[in-house]
Order: structure tokens, then C-alpha cells, then sequence
């Protein structure tokens, strides 16, 4: 098993930057990929960004690449979200997710089999 707690979230200016951490315990965590996903009022849960296990592969939704930027530490079980140039489109509640143990950095929300409580991200126009 593994546990994930995400950060407090908060509400933002449109153009201001947060940064979502998920610390997690249990199973090594360095041997899991980790996700963000996020899902709006109404919406289906969403792929945000994942790094791999190294740290070394991520990949980013269309919407968020330059702006947000995924990235981890494994001696201290964390994955961090820095998010940048927020917009109000961005506003939802944040998810973080593990998945593994594996070598790659999947997308997709159906092989993450750990998941956080959320955390909830507004944006102000």
C-alpha cells in the first residue's frame, strides 16, 4: 500500500504561481511513477503531468506544458507540482497518484492504483 497527502491548494490571482507537494508513504516510492490529474465540477478527472521513477521522463498535458512543471525527490517521498502563469480554466481539484512499481510514466488514470485526497486549486480572473 501506499499513501499520498497532498498539500494545502489555495486560491490564486490569474497570472500567480502555486506549488502542490504529495509526500507519500508505504510501499518505496521510488520505484512508482507519479501523476498529477485534476477534475473540474462536471468534468471527467484529467491528466495533468507524471514523472518517472528517475525523475528523468515527464510528460505534460497539452494545457499545461510551459507552464507547470513536474518534478520529485525520492529521499524525501515527494513529488512537487510548480505551477505558473495559472488561468481560471486551471481551476479544479488536484490530484496526485502513484503508480507501480514500473519503468515508464503512463497517462493514462486507469493504471494508477494509488491515489490522494485532492486538493483544490481556484484561479481569479
Amino acid at each position: 500500500q501506499v499513501q499520498l497527502v497532498e498539500s494545502e491548494g489555495g486560491l490564486v490571482q490569474a497570472g500567480g504561481s502555486l506549488r502542490l507537494s504529495c509526500t507519500a508513504s508505504g510501499r518505496t516510492f521510488s520505484n512508482f511513477a507519479m501523476g498529477w490529474f485534476r477534475q473540474a465540477p462536471g468534468e471527467e478527472r484529467e491528466f495533468v503531468a507524471v514523472i518517472n521513477w528517475t525523475g528523468g521522463t515527464t510528460y505534460y498535458a497539452d494545457s499545461v506544458k510551459g507552464r507547470f512543471t513536474i518534478s520529485r525527490d525520492n529521499a524525501k517521498n515527494t513529488v512537487f507540482l510548480q505551477m505558473s502563469s495559472l488561468k481560471p480554466e486551471d481551476t479544479a481539484a488536484y490530484y496526485c497518484a502513484a503508480s507501480g512499481p514500473r519503468l515508464g510514466a503512463p497517462r493514462s488514470r486507469d493504471v494508477y492504483d494509488y491515489w490522494g485526497q485532492g486538493t483544490q486549486v481556484t484561479v481569479s480572473s
